[in-house]
């Protein structure tokens, strides 16, 4: 693969790969330590987000992802979800998670895998790592459904990962092929990856399986509030991305959606998952996106004023709150928010109301589905 045909004074650094080095999102970097900085509002970062790390980057293809293997460039130059990754060695990562988890307790632990070979048995050994410095913190495995098999769930299980995490991502069988699958020239296939979500489903409990879902690759809401029903009648949970163009990337032209979009689709999602609202209470457009919200003005009032609809969908930590808030994983500084990574204040749940627009999908706008 291009990615590995390098000058060899440029390999040190593609060379050190998993499980003796991982990659760390920046904002879990600055909370251990190992990076200069401060985070918005002090809302800190609640999971220490690992990834794995080879010379040839993913052997997938998605057209969305920094890390694609036909991206130009060099692997240790790309970035996943537009966030740079530093490189550590993965038992000094280890032996800081230790320390912060013995003076303030680390939310959670986040491993994601990669598409390579080695990738299940790196995530088991970078497992024990952890666990060994830290035997108590609580770690999700983020696994690449291609490559996983029943054997390896159970073998992450034993290890002490108590979370999977799968990206999903695409709402649709036909988006997926597109962006994930061989219409994206990648490996990775619809019913398998559905395979290996039951199946981590049936090992690991309900609501101890995450779906990632990226908003706006080209489905339409009713596909999203499709999925967001069937995931909740299986008790698997469904984490929300917005997609964000990155540079070099097949999708790197295509338009974010508008923020509107975004935010009744999170409020859609919440209602169904937490107030016990059905998909048939939802209308769609001839396009397929939400017409109508055929819900009492109070259970509207009160979704949007408890604000957790608008903020990061993550792991538990330990107590049962969100731990991974992925600061910075929607958006840059200074744009404006897609997710919040804390609570939202008065005058964050203004403009949330200002850009949902929310008066244009109530019962008697007069929109027609």
């Amino acid at each position: 693969m291009s990615k590995v045909k390098l000058p060899l004074a440029q390999q040190a650094e593609v060379y050190q790969i998993s499980p003796e080095y991982v990659r760390i999102s920046m904002a879990a970097a600055i909370e251990l330590g190992l990076k200069p900085g401060r985070l918005m509002r002090g809302c800190g970062c609640g999971c220490i987000n690992l990834l794995q790390n080879y010379p040839e980057g993913c052997y997938a293809n998605c057209s969305y992802c920094g890390l694609a293997r036909e991206r130009p460039g060099v692997a240790e130059e790309n970035t996943f979800i537009r966030v740079d990754w530093p490189l550590y060695p993965t038992e000094l990562v280890a032996q800081k998670i230790a320390e912060k988890e013995a003076h303030s307790e680390v939310g959670r632990v986040c491993i994601s895998q990669v598409q390579d070979p080695r990738n299940n048995d790196d995530m088991l050994e970078m497992t024990r790592i952890i666990h060994r410095a830290a035997p108590t913190v609580p770690i999700s495995g983020l696994i690449n459904a291609t490559t996983m098999t029943e054997e390896v769930l159970l073998q992450l299980k034993e290890e002490g990962i108590d979370i999977i995490g799968i990206g999903l991502d695409a709402a649709s069988e036909e988006v997926f092929y597109n962006t994930r699958g061989r219409g994206a020239k990648g490996p990775h296939d619809w019913e398998g990856h559905w395979k290996i979500i039951r199946r981590a489903r049936e090992l690991y409990g309900p609501m101890n399986v995450n779906c990632h879902m990226v908003v706006g690759l080209g489905e339409t809401d009713r596909e999203l509030v499709e999925l967001f029903a069937g995931l909740h009648r299986e008790q698997i949970a469904c984490y929300l991305f917005s997609f964000n163009p990155e540079e070099g990337t097949e999708l790197q032209h295509q338009p974010r959606q508008p923020i509107d979009r975004h935010r009744r689709v999170q409020l859609v999602k919440y209602l169904i998952e937490h107030m016990d609202v059905p998909a048939s209470a939802i209308e769609f457009d001839d396009q397929g996106f939400i017409a109508k919200i055929n819900v009492e003005q109070s259970i509207l009032d009160t979704a949007v004023q408890r604000g957790v609809a608008f903020m990061t969908d993550g792991c538990p930590d330990r107590h049962g709150v969100m731990s991974c808030n992925r600061p910075y994983g929607s958006y840059r500084p200074g744009e404006e928010f897609r997710d919040y990574p804390f609570p939202p204040n008065e005058n964050d749940l203004r403009v949330i109301e200002s850009q949902m627009k929310l008066k244009e999908v109530l019962p008697g706008n007069g929109a027609k589905a």
